[in-house]
């Protein structure tokens, strides 16, 4: 007995004024009385019970197995740091190597962009990699500083420093603040396993996002790279441009410095790849030469600004980075005031968005290269927890960067592990080779930047696949980048998401569902139709045979052929007066309206009443349906008197996985509304293809699912059409039936195979055992008749719902026949 008709319920409703119902009991016995077989012959029938709220609260609560599971989950590491081996470690080594090379000059370079000394990247560098390998699920991933985050970081020190309450924050307290802040947001997402937020930004929105930040951070390194100053490389970037080309004139040495490096920067991986195309013996050596240029071009410059300047510490010729202090000289307990955390709020968004959207879709990127998945939700608890325990030892925030990923998994790495390789090289670099910082030059450090960032921007080529796959996307992708270029990085972030979120809600609220027309089809193997079986050939295509129309199958197409269909189809109704009709984009309240009224509209146009209006005074008349013109002739209009009466609506709920109240209610009226538009006939509404059981249940909940009755009391006997499959596995009578015909087949003669295939293809099809010798005829049908066992796919409580569109439109149409032989002859017809 289901809960709501326990006593203690029964009475708490009474007192509340609940009409207690039990939907599933509505009309069985008279929908099941006779009509089918499997009704009066089976004590075991299925009937469909809807889910309840006890089965749903039952789901959400976590088992003690699903508890110990999910703990398990946040440290990855557990499931293959037992399996560690020296050939994992051989890898390991080889890519930590090469990434802590990179990671150093990028680090620096880097913290320069977030407003920060050379020393906070390197930090931050050693935090990320020796801290992601404990709580990661990708092994190619490089956290730690990048281009783009660090240009957020950068905006944000220097409003909180330009702010007179807080200009005496230092410029790391106020990025450590920022870290620990937008990593405990990032953190507190991960451990709730919110993974899915990151697919709320289209690939369009993070396209526009990269390649407008791109083009901004290089724009903002043109100062640095020529050895201009007198202006701010902090303003938008065609401001940054144009106060670049007007300076032009108060070039320095910078520029030979800068410009040389870029141009060798882009040379050395030109010559390489090419190298590695005509060579592929030597392509990881080469591999490994490409990588390394960044390393050897700082070196190179390093050595050049040190033979130059070492005699000119206090003066040198061109920017250099200056003193590197030695060590973690900046691990402490990190500083939060309110008076800094309020000018963090309208960055805060940016910089979580910065910080998952990248990692996240490099992470994903790389694990389906490599084949192996990652865990969005555990990669934010990875990103937390390195943003929360880097300013600890004076990180700033950081993620992963693509460039470095690409790197690390091209140079073989096995396991996470490889980022304490790297950590390993990036303490050393700390505390060994600072002295050698000091002669880095600005402008070659600014090249390496915008080498770097070159990446980011989105290729021509893609942009055109975009225009390909949906052109309204590629004006987002320019807006994105034209507003990060005229405005402010964050602010093309926004336009992107905001504009893809209001053509999704557009999409969602404007869906219009289509009608479907029927039409018969074979399936043609070259010339020959086929049967579900390919290799049971019937004959060709385009000659008449009994087998092979019997093996046509009917479809359903949209009556516009929106689809692509051709359209030299000839799609046509089912039935006169039955209308099938398929939901687009889900049927929730956003678009219950639209899609309603435009089945209502449609099948208005293309039906007529099945009694006219009739109205004892003038003035009863709706103001809204006036009528026909005084002037006109009172004859009914010829079309409109050959269209017919509606009688069946037949929804597809293939694309619907959920329904609220709205669209339920919605629903209903539209059902009214149409009952009495077909008075006092009543319109059969058949549901087809559902695919929740809590959608079934609000659809029971409104009375769908069981025929209408009329107001008059008269009704037809229902036809109810179920589905039933047969089971019984090895046991069951098709299965019997294959292994015979198997045993028959293997003790044919070779020569007279051939034939004999094509009159078993024939004969098979039509279920026709004339053919066959007696005795094998009574062997199948002992077979058939001990054997065949089936069970009902759906309830039979719900006669109204259907498997599918085919079941659907057999039941429609028997019971509209059903109706009319009631009709003709006032009795209920036999079934």
């Amino acid at each position: 007995m289901p809960p709501s008709t326990t006593k203690a319920g029964q009475g708490l409703a009474k007192i509340l004024g609940i009409e207690l119902h039990d939907p599933s009991q509505d009309d069985t016995d008279a929908v099941t009385r006779g009509e089918s077989i499997l009704s009066i012959q089976s004590s075991d029938s299925f009937v469909e019970g809807p889910p309840t709220a006890s089965e749903w609260l039952h789901d959400q609560i976590p088992t003690p197995q699903e508890v110990g599971a999910y703990a398990k989950s946040l440290f990855p590491f557990l499931a293959w740091i037992g399996h560690y081996n020296l050939q994992w470690f051989a890898g390991d080594l080889v890519a930590g190597i090469t990434i802590g090379a990179v990671v150093v000059p990028q680090g620096m370079a880097y913290a320069l962009l977030a407003r920060l000394e050379p020393q906070f990247g390197l930090y931050s560098s050693f935090v990320g990699v020796i801290s992601y390998w404990i709580f990661g699920t990708s092994k190619d991933i490089s956290i730690g500083p990048v281009a783009v985050l660090s240009t957020v970081v950068g905006s944000v020190v220097e409003e909180v420093v330009s702010s007179p309450d807080t200009k005496d924050i230092p410029p790391h307290v106020i990025a450590s603040a920022l870290s620990i802040i937008a990593g405990c947001i990032v953190l507190a997402i991960g451990l709730l396993r919110c993974g899915w937020i990151v697919d709320l930004i289209s690939i369009t929105s993070l396209s526009a996002f990269m390649t407008g930040s791109a083009i901004t951070i290089a724009s903002s390194q043109l100062p640095s790279l020529l050895g201009l100053t007198g202006f701010s490389n902090r303003d938008p970037a065609f401001k940054v441009v144009i106060n670049t080309l007007k300076h032009l004139p108060d070039t320095k040495l910078d520029a030979a410095m800068g410009l040389t490096a870029l141009f060798f920067l882009y040379l050395i991986r030109y010559i390489l790849t090419s190298a590695a195309e005509r060579y592929p013996t030597h392509k990881r050596i080469l591999f490994f030469m490409n990588t390394m240029r960044t390393v050897f071009v700082i070196l190179l410059y390093t050595m050049i600004s040190w033979l130059v300047n070492m005699h000119r510490k206090e003066h040198p010729l061109f920017h250099v980075l200056g003193a590197v202090p030695k060590g973690l000289r900046n691990a402490a307990v990190p500083e939060l005031s309110s008076d800094m955390l309020s000018h963090f709020g309208s960055h805060l968004p940016a910089t979580v968005i910065v910080m998952l959207v990248e990692h996240i879709a490099i992470s994903k990127s790389f694990g389906r290269v490599n084949n192996y998945a990652i865990d969005p939700s555990q990669e934010m608890v990875a990103i937390g927890m390195t943003n929360i325990l880097g300013p600890f030892l004076g990180g700033y925030p950081s993620t992963g960067s693509f460039s470095r990923t690409a790197i690390q998994s091209k140079a073989g790495v096995r396991t996470p592990a490889a980022g304490i390789i790297t950590g390993i090289i990036v303490l050393l670099a700390t505390y060994l080779l600072t002295a050698v910082f000091f002669y880095i030059p600005s402008a070659t450090l600014a090249a390496v930047i915008i080498h770097a960032v070159g990446d980011l921007i989105t290729p021509p080529n893609t942009v055109y696949q975009f225009w390909c796959v949906s052109p309204i996307e590629v004006f987002v992708f320019f807006v994105g980048v034209f507003v990060s270029i005229f405005a402010q990085i964050e602010d093309g972030l926004y336009a992107t998401v905001g504009i893809s979120a209001a053509i999704l809600l557009y999409r969602i609220l404007k869906a219009q569902g289509r009608f479907l027309g029927q039409v018969r089809v074979h399936s043609v193997l070259g010339d020959h139709v086929i049967g579900e079986d390919p290799k049971k050939v019937f004959g060709e295509y385009g000659t008449f045979d009994e087998f092979a129309e019997n093996s046509a199958r009917n479809i359903f197409l949209p009556l516009d052929h929106g689809d692509g269909s051709n359209p030299q189809v000839e799609l046509e109704s089912p039935y006169p007066g039955v209308f099938i009709y398929r939901f687009s984009e889900g049927f929730n309240y956003p678009n219950a309206n639209f899609s309603l009224d435009y089945l209502t509209n449609f099948i208005l146009s293309q039906t007529k009443r099945s009694n006219p209006e009739i109205f004892e005074r003038e003035g009863d008349r709706p103001w809204s349906n006036p009528g026909p013109r005084k002037s006109a002739k009172s004859r009914e209009d010829p079309e409109i008197h050959r269209r017919p009466t509606l009688k069946a609506i037949i929804l597809d709920f293939s694309s619907v996985n959920n329904v609220d109240i709205t669209s339920v209610q919605r629903l209903i009226d539209v059902r009214n509304q149409l009952d009495i538009y077909a008075s006092p006939e009543v319109v059969d509404w058949h549901v087809a293809c559902i695919n929740n059981r809590w959608t079934k249940r609000a659809l029971m909940a409104a009375g769908f699912g069981v025929p209408t009755k009329r107001d008059d009391g008269l009704h037809h006997r229902w036809r109810s059409i179920f589905n039933v499959a047969e089971i019984g596995g090895k046991d069951s009578a098709a299965a019997v039936a294959e292994d015979k015909a198997n045993e028959r087949e293997l003790q044919m003669s070779q020569s007279c195979r051939s034939k004999l295939d094509e009159e078993m293809g024939q004969i098979s099809d039509s279920e026709d055992h004339s053919a066959k010798p007696d005795d094998e005829k009574a062997e199948d049908a002992g077979v058939s008749k001990q054997r065949r066992r089936g069970a009902v796919v759906h309830g039979l409580n719900r006669p109204l719902f259907h498997v599918d569109l085919t079941s659907a439109v057999q039941s429609a149409i028997a019971n509209v026949e059903a109706k009319e032989e009631f009709r003709a002859s006032g009795t209920d017809p036999p079934t």
